[in-house]
């Protein structure tokens, strides 16, 4: 079985523990190293003080907060965009929310500029994930159900964000009841056809998409049919919007008559329903869809792949997925116990998988920075300070190839659907670069935006969140515990230490004077110069590394 290589700066470390250790509870040590892995996992980056509060807690509680659901935003996107001479044509003041004002009126402009205010606002929600998994799985289904907002500009903007509500709503509860929920959401009838589904003018697009990306995917266990296509989208039949973009069943677009599905699905017949209680057949397809074993491992298969490696070979099929889809399934499809059980594993823990086996998404690379770095933000009250920092990051991320609610296929952005590539797609010769450009930038003059909004690191206040800043050892041991998930050797460290905290000597007190001097005057510039001309070369330094990109 293939082994992580994991290359460091003048090394190369091969882990070669067993890997498939299954689902028993992890019982080992519960250290910095264990917890930064859960973290990086879990949130966007490693905060100084989650970090700190998860070392307080045992793994099991560390694991339970992070599973715990947050309230849901108590804000609404607002029209952060009408500027420039520009007015919403539908009366939507500047800076008021344009979610009440109706989805009667499609204007493709509009509805561009609606979507972008939508981004910008779901980027803030990210940044403001507490100590929970909920917005990164919200992350996570969004890639599951996938639509692109760029290209469908005849679906209103506010679709799209009744359709984040859905899979935040259910992003920790039931993945059965999420699927229904989206499979009647007027933007997913919108985006695969499903409102022109109709029993004299079938439409295949959501029937195929139900079962090949949505419930039982393309593994090796799955041999749904294209009668078994054919037959679920006749079961859909009927199932739209009206203009005002509402749904609504359609009894006269139903196909009334029984389905019969193949063998895979148990020669399952849905019996055919009149009137409106034809609408009820989805229950009956959701229902069989479900009870195929092969559905449980595919989600399974999916989270893991996100959460914790992205290759799956026999052996973790059979240890890991295939007893992590009977949980699933005994639990009724509750995603949290699912969770549950993977995040607190021995296999989660297992140092080959938890030490740089994943390339950061985009999202995760930005985002992380912000978080780990503590980045001032905007106070949120101020609404175009705010929604100008959202936009930075969003420019950057969809430079990287990685925009919210814009993944380029029906099935996801391209790392997460391309076999075995996986994470390695987030990173060619120009978004590389572009990763490099953003670091230098941030830890440099920063990034300026509208609004007088400048978003930058602070080398010196993140040094001083560490527990020693003032030992050099520390300094460097404490940064690349947050920033990096890769061993540094020994003589890398040396010499970060020498050429850049040292100033080129070799006695450690250069350093500690040169940080003492400040602290005990910072009115005095030159001490404060020194200190953060070092300091700004030492993370700029780190940055630029590969390892750095890992997580």
């Amino acid at each position: 079985m293939e082994k992580p290589e994991i290359t460091a700066s003048g090394k190369t470390v091969h882990r070669s523990a067993e890997l498939a250790d299954g689902l028993d509870e992890y019982t080992g040590e519960w250290t910095t190293t264990e917890v930064v892995h859960l973290l990086k996992r879990t949130l966007f980056g490693v905060k100084v003080d989650d970090l700190n509060y998860f070392l307080g807690l045992t793994m099991s509680q560390a694991v339970d907060q992070i599973l715990t659901p947050t309230a849901a935003p108590t804000t609404v996107p607002l029209n952060s965009y009408s500027s420039n001479g520009y007015t919403d044509p539908t009366g939507v003041a500047a800076w008021d929310t344009w979610i009440n004002s109706g989805i009667d009126y499609v204007d493709t402009n509009l509805n561009g500029m609606r979507a972008d205010s939508l981004k910008c606002w779901l980027t803030g929600n990210l940044l403001n994930e507490k100590r929970s998994i909920h917005e990164k799985l919200t992350l996570f289904w969004q890639n599951h159900f996938a639509i692109n907002s760029a290209s469908l500009t005849n679906i209103p903007s506010r679709l799209w964000y009744d359709y984040y509500l859905i899979l935040r709503s259910n992003a920790l509860g039931n993945m059965k009841q999420m699927v229904k929920q989206m499979t009647l959401s007027p933007a997913m009838l919108c985006a695969l056809n499903g409102n022109t589904n109709k029993k004299t003018s079938p439409n295949e697009n959501y029937g195929r998409e139900l079962q090949e990306l949505y419930t039982i995917g393309k593994g090796l266990g799955s041999h749904y049919t294209e009668g078994d296509v054919g037959g679920a989208t006749r079961v859909l039949t009927g199932h739209s919007v009206d203009p005002y973009f509402t749904y609504f069943f359609d009894v006269a677009g139903h196909d009334d008559q029984n389905k019969s599905f193949s063998n895979f699905y148990g020669s399952t017949i849905i019996t055919g329903r009149s009137g409106a209680a034809g609408a009820s057949e989805l229950d009956d397809l959701l229902n069989m869809l479900f009870s195929s074993p092969e559905a449980a491992k595919f989600i399974c298969r999916k989270l893991y792949s996100f959460f914790v490696y992205y290759k799956i070979d026999d052996s973790i099929e059979n240890n890991i997925i295939t007893p992590l889809a009977n949980v699933f399934r005994n639990s009724g499809y509750d995603i949290t116990a699912a969770m549950s059980v993977l995040l607190k594993s021995e296999h989660f823990y297992n140092m080959a998988y938890s030490s740089a086996c994943l390339i950061k998404s985009p999202i995760d690379f930005v985002l992380g920075l912000i978080h780990e770095f503590q980045v001032k933000m905007p106070d949120l009250t101020d609404n175009g300070s705010s929604y100008s920092a959202w936009e930075i990051q969003l420019g950057i991320c969809r430079e990287l190839q990685q925009e919210l609610l814009c993944q380029p296929e029906v099935a996801g952005w391209y790392p997460y659907y391309q076999g075995a590539a996986y994470h390695e797609l987030w990173i060619n010769s120009v978004t590389y670069t572009q990763r490099n450009a953003f670091t230098d930038q941030m830890i440099s003059t920063g990034i300026g935006g509208m609004n007088m909004v400048k978003l930058e690191i602070d080398p010196i206040a993140f040094a001083q969140s560490l527990p020693n800043p003032g030992d050099p050892n520390k300094l460097i041991s404490d940064s690349l515990d947050i920033l990096y998930r890769v061993p540094v050797s020994t003589d890398t460290i040396t010499s970060i230490k020498q050429t850049i905290l040292l100033g080129g000597l070799t006695t450690d007190y250069y350093w500690t004077d040169a940080w003492n001097a400040y602290t005990t005057n910072p009115a005095d510039d030159v001490a404060k110069g020194v200190v953060f001309s070092r300091l700004q070369t030492f993370y700029k330094y780190l940055m630029n590394l590969p390892e750095y990109h890992l997580s």
